[in-house]
C-alpha cells in the first residue's frame, strides 16, 4: 500500500506569520471603518459627477436621461455602482472574521500551513475582485470613456470647487488599503507555501519510513504468511503436539488446557512403563 506523503504542521517563521498578522489587523480596521463610511453612497454618485462635470467618464444622470427620453436603460459602471460598495464591506468584515479564528487556531496549535493556503486563496480571490472594482473601467458613454477612476489617476484638486475634495481622499486612502490588504494576504498565501515544502530533514525522515515499511514487509506476502506460521505453531517440547492459539481457546472452554494434558498423558505413559 503507497504511503502519503508527509504534510507539515509547523509553520518555518511563525515570527513572520505573527507579525504579518499585526500587519492584517492594522489593515482590516482600516479597510472596514472606510469602507464602512462609504457605505451605501456616501460619495460614490458625488465623484462620479465630478468627473462628468470634467469630461473624465459617463454621467451619473445618464439613466435618467433615458428615462425621459424612453431609450434603453444603460447599465451602471461596476466601479460607480451598489454593488461594489456592498462587496468591499462584505469583504473587510469576512476578512475580520478569518483573523479571528487564524488567531485562536494559532494559539491552539492547530492552524496548519495547508489550512493557510486554502483561505488565504480564497480571500486574495476575493481582494483582487475588489482591487479590480474600485479602478475599473467606465465605457458606458462612447463619448467619455475611462480605463480608471479619476480619483485615483488624478489629483483630488478637481473635487475642491465643491468642496469634495475629502471625499475624493477617501477613496484614495480606500484604494491605498485594498493593495495593502491584497499584498499582506499574498505574503501570507507565500509563507503557507514555503512552510509546505518539506526540508531535507523531513525527506530523509520520510525515507527511513518507507524503508522501514519495505522490511518489516518481507518483500512479499507469501514470506510474511510463512512467518506468522512458524511464530503460530509453537510447542513445548519436540515430542508434543503442536498447537495454535485457536486450540487453545477451544481447550480452555473444555477446562482442557493443553501443558496439563501432555503433562497427563506422560504420567499416564510413565505409569504404564512402570505396571508393564
Amino acid at each position: 500500500m503507497a504511503r502519503l506523503p508527509h504534510i507539515p504542521r509547523k509553520w518555518k517563521s511563525p515570527r513572520a506569520m505573527m507579525g504579518l498578522t499585526l500587519v492584517e489587523l492594522g489593515g482590516i480596521i482600516a479597510a472596514l471603518a472606510l469602507f464602512g463610511i462609504a457605505s451605501p453612497n456616501l460619495y460614490r454618485t458625488k465623484l462620479w459627477q465630478i468627473g462628468a462635470d470634467n469630461g473624465f467618464n459617463s454621467n451619473p444622470k445618464q439613466i435618467l436621461y433615458a428615462y425621459a427620453n424612453y431609450r434603453p436603460i444603460p447599465k451602471t459602471p461596476f466601479v460607480w455602482s451598489q454593488a461594489l460598495t456592498d462587496f468591499n464591506v462584505a469583504v473587510s468584515v469576512l476578512s475580520m472574521f478569518i483573523m479571528i479564528v487564524k488567531v485562536i487556531l494559532f494559539a491552539l496549535h492547530v492552524w496548519y500551513p495547508l489550512i493557510a493556503v486554502i483561505t488565504n486563496l480564497v480571500t486574495v480571490g476575493l481582494w483582487i475582485a475588489s482591487l479590480y472594482g474600485q479602478a475599473g473601467p467606465d465605457k458606458s458613454d462612447p463619448k467619455h470613456p475611462s480605463s480608471s477612476p479619476w480619483y485615483i489617476t488624478k489629483s483630488c484638486s478637481y473635487a475642491k470647487p465643491s468642496n469634495h475634495d475629502g471625499y475624493c481622499l477617501q477613496a484614495k486612502a480606500s484604494f491605498a488599503v485594498t493593495v495593502i490588504m491584497l499584498a499582506v494576504f499574498l505574503a501570507n498565501l507565500g509563507l503557507a507555501i514555503w512552510s509546505l515544502i518539506p526540508t531535507a530533514g523531513m525527506r530523509a525522515a520520510d525515507k527511513v519510513d518507507v524503508d522501514d515499511m519495505q522490511m518489516k514487509g518481507g518483500g512479499g506476502s507469501g514470506n510474511a504468511s510463512d512467518e506468522e506460521m512458524n511464530v503460530e505453531m509453537k510447542t513445548v517440547n519436540p515430542n508434543a503436539v503442536p498447537y495454535t492459539p485457536r486450540t487453545l481457546a477451544f481447550n480452555t472452554l473444555d477446562r482442557q488446557l493443553p501443558l496439563r494434558s501432555q503433562k497427563m498423558d506422560s504420567s499416564n505413559k510413565g505409569k504404564g512403563a512402570r505396571f508393564a
